[in-house]
């Protein structure tokens, strides 16, 4: 059975983020380059691992740019990986 989770844009913070049933937090950290949104760092609590949590952090986060027309750089290698899985993705790319 599949998990969906509450997923928010926390702009203070710039963090795609979801709190936890426990109360942890997981996230994607990002940043703004100019124009383009950077994408960091993805932070899933160890307890939490391999649930998915990820990933729809990531889907999140690509979604997210689609809709407001952003065109993204990204360092995670999370989402490198998840991209290279869905290249669907590839025209949000920064070139």
């Amino acid at each position: 059975m599949s998990t969906t989770y509450s997923i928010v844009n926390n702009q203070q913070q710039l963090h795609f983020e979801t709190r936890l049933e426990d109360g942890e937090l997981a996230y994607i950290e990002y940043r703004w380059h100019k124009e383009v949104l950077v994408l960091m760092h993805t932070v899933v609590p160890e307890q939490h691992e391999g649930k998915g949590i990820a990933g729809a952090l990531a889907k999140f986060a690509l979604a997210y740019a689609r809709e407001h027309q952003l065109k993204i750089l990204v360092y995670c290698t999370y989402v490198k990986g998840y991209m290279k899985r869905h290249p669907e993705y590839d025209d949000l790319l920064s070139v």
